[in-house]
């Protein structure tokens, strides 16, 4: 791991568990909102990948991610559902529930399956709390709030938007560590990729809202583009700014054969 000061991991829950559900919670006036919670979870997210997939779990990195969004669309469905009679406890009740399902398979990784990883249980508290959100907001992104019945179902399930949702919301936040690994490997690398993969998940995400929400749809699909543009020229510095070093030493001296 490098020396450089990195964010700490309470911070970063509190930028994605706050920002994401005060972008749910604000989807219903404002639809674009909930994709923007979106990519707070995504970042999040994405450090608890990066920090429990550290310990040397390989391919296992995509598979965190796919039981993470796993995890999410069971605890977003109960959730709302469950809650429906009080929809402004619905977000945080799925939470809640995404959060006792990932520690509870967290306690069995960790205990059961003995795979010794310090931060398992954490991580994937974290990971699945943070997934529950990304559903969440994407969703509210494409329905134009987060009411389970009237409008997820009808316009974000029945018509199969939640497949791609996600698929897409999974590789969101796996992506950014797989894509970064290696003995080089940063945090603010990372994060700036991570941000970059939530904000292009929103600009496709406002393509569907199109169909949906009309000209709301369009804003969305187009902020998606300009963050995800943003996004991707941070990471890319970063890029050159660590590449730099390696640049410095010059090329690999020829020896005859």
């Amino acid at each position: 791991m490098s020396e450089i000061k990195e964010i700490s991991p309470n911070n970063l829950v509190l930028f994605g568990l706050i920002g994401g559900l005060i972008g749910v919670y604000l989807s219903p006036t404002l639809p674009i909102a909930g994709a923007l919670g979106a990519i707070c979870a995504v970042i999040w997210g994405a450090d608890a990948v990066r920090r429990v997939a550290k310990y040397g779990l390989g391919t296992g990195v995509p598979s965190i991610g796919q039981i993470a969004l796993g995890m999410g669309i069971i605890a977003a469905m109960f959730g709302l559902a469950i809650m429906k009679s009080q929809p402004l406890a619905g977000p945080v009740v799925a939470v809640i529930t995404a959060s006792v399902i990932g520690f509870v398979i967290g306690w069995f990784a960790q205990n059961v399956i003995k795979m010794k990883i310090p931060v398992m249980i954490r991580c994937m508290t974290e990971i699945a709390a943070s997934g529950a959100i990304i559903i969440l907001g994407y969703s509210a992104a494409v329905a134009g709030n987060y009411d389970f019945v009237n409008n997820l179902i009808p316009l974000v399930f029945d018509n199969g938007v939640i497949l791609f949702i996600f698929w897409v919301g999974a590789v969101a936040m796996l992506h950014p560590f797989n894509a970064c690994l290696g003995p080089d490997e940063r945090q603010k690398r990372m994060l700036y990729l991570a941000g970059s993969t939530g904000a292009s998940t929103m600009a496709i995400v406002g393509l569907a809202a199109i169909m949906t929400l009309g000209a709301s749809g369009a804003i969305t699909m187009l902020l998606g583009i300009v963050l995800w543009l943003i996004f991707y020229k941070k990471f890319w510095d970063e890029v050159y700014n660590d590449a730099a070093s390696v640049v410095g030493t010059g090329l690999i001296p020829k020896t005859e054969a």
